[in-house]
Order: C-alpha cells, then sequence, then structure tokens
C-alpha cells in the first residue's frame, strides 16, 4: 500500500462532443493539454462510459427496431416503449423484476442494472429524437486499448477506468460504478492485513474501482455539466492488472437475487 495520504481529481477542459470512431486517447491528451497537465506514472484517466460508447457507435435509432411479444409484454408492465425492452432484452442474459418504469436485468457483462444501462440523456438528443445509447461491447477491453494507445503516445504506463450511473438494491440513488477497468484493481483483498491494533482483517475487500468512480462521477457531473473525462492522481494503493468483472457478486453468493 502507498503511503500517500492526498488524492486529487480534475475534471479535464476541452473535451468536445464525441461521435462514432473518434480517437479517444487522442481527446485525452487534447484535454489534457487545453488544462495544462501531463501524464504521470501511476494516474488513472477515468472516462464517462456515454464518450466511449458514442465512439464505439453504440447510438441506436429506434425506428429499425421491431419489438418481439415479450418486448410487447413487458413495456405494458414497465409503461416503456416495446422498442426499448427489446433492447434492454438484447443486452440482457435474464429478467429479474419489472415494475412502471424500470426493467431490472442481469446484464451481459455481468452486472445487474435498471434497463440494461440503457439512456437517451446527454447523447446529443432533441425531444423528440428516437436514439438511445447502449452500453459498450467491451468495457475492459476498450480500456485496456486506450491505455496502450496512451502509452504508445506518452511512454507513460497509466489506468484507464470506464464508469457509469448505476442503482443499488439496497440504497436509493445512482452511484458512479466502475464498468471496464485496466491497470489497476477492480476489486482489492485486504483480508489478513492488520487494522491499526494490529488484528489481522478477515472479510475487507475493497471496491476500489468503485470507490474511485463514485468521486471521479463527482466531478464530472451528471446532466449538463459536459466535463466526461476526468484525471485521477494519488490513488493509494499499489498497481497490479485488473478488471471490473472481479467486482461482480457471483450469482451463487448473491443473497439479492
Amino acid at each position: 500500500m502507498s503511503s500517500a495520504a492526498e488524492l486529487t481529481l480534475r475534471a479535464l477542459d476541452g473535451v468536445p462532443l464525441v461521435n462514432q470512431g473518434d480517437d479517444l486517447a487522442g481527446i485525452v491528451l487534447t484535454a489534457l493539454a487545453a488544462s495544462g497537465l501531463t501524464l504521470q506514472a501511476g494516474d488513472v484517466v477515468v472516462l464517462a462510459q456515454k464518450i466511449v460508447s458514442k465512439a464505439e457507435g453504440r447510438l441506436i435509432d429506434l425506428s429499425g427496431i421491431t419489438p418481439s411479444d415479450k418486448a410487447i409484454e413487458i413495456a405494458e408492465r414497465s409503461d416503456k416503449d416495446p422498442r426499448v425492452v427489446e433492447l434492454i432484452l438484447s443486452e440482457s442474459d435474464e429478467v429479474l423484476r419489472v415494475r412502471p418504469g424500470a426493467v431490472i436485468v442481469a446484464h451481459r457483462l455481468g452486472f445487474v442494472a435498471a434497463n440494461a444501462g440503457i439512456d437517451q440523456s446527454n447523447i446529443g438528443n432533441g425531444q423528440e429524437d428516437e436514439q438511445v445509447l447502449l452500453l459498450p461491447i467491451d468495457p475492459d477491453g476498450t480500456c485496456k486499448r486506450i491505455r496502450a494507445e496512451l502509452k504508445v503516445r506518452t511512454g507513460i504506463d497509466i489506468a484507464v477506468v470506464i464508469i457509469d450511473s448505476i442503482g443499488r438494491a439496497w440504497r436509493t440513488g445512482t452511484v458512479g460504478t466502475a464498468i471496464g477497468v485496466s491497470g489497476m484493481a477492480g476489486l482489492l483483498d485486504l483480508r489478513t492485513k492488520p487494522d491499526l491494533f494490529g488484528r489481522p482483517l478477515k472479510t475487507s475487500e475493497l471496491g476500489l474501482a468503485d470507490e474511485l468512480a463514485s468521486a471521479a462521477s463527482l466531478v464530472m457531473g451528471q446532466s449538463s455539466e459536459g466535463r466526461p473525462v476526468v484525471l485521477a492522481r494519488g490513488v493509494p494503493y499499489a498497481r497490479r492488472e485488473g478488471t471490473a468483472h472481479e467486482l461482480i457478486r457471483p450469482k451463487e453468493i448473491d443473497l439479492f437475487r
């Protein structure tokens, strides 16, 4: 564990509206320059899911979606557009709960989420537009690729995290959550580490990437701020290769399911 006791988070300036095919590593470097910053070893670049999904072409026009009978039935129970429900089903492994306004699913990426993380906010839509944004296909893989590209261009090895706002079964409100990780631990096992009085920890596992995601989400903002890239400096734990997938509780020990 590092002895560092200070974590700084800076939402970067100069990030444009992102379109399909845009170079996210290049956008990060331009935003760093606009903010008067350069990368340092040990930094973490945190990206909002929306700009990643846009760059990867995950913006879907609902006019091309034909809902199935199952989607129509769930749409009636959830008071949602049947075409959106069809996309929710296509992005999910299992429907867990349905209520007005929400379809709770086990997402194909492994975590539980409302409406499969499909969203219409901050994607360039007007009120009458019929487009929705899906989560990236492989967020861990995207983090690994962007991290590699940044290392090639700067010579600096950093970590990259993709975050989204996700609700929790036992708490009200959404929280910034890591859905992609490369270059740092997703889950940090602190068991056997001594506490302040030398007693070994027995059950402590730290959702490190989620804690960082939540902090970064605060400086990104949630509505019209337009700050989808954050530079984190001083994350106080040694680095290792990790993924967001390691944060997912196995179904057989998930007491909420």
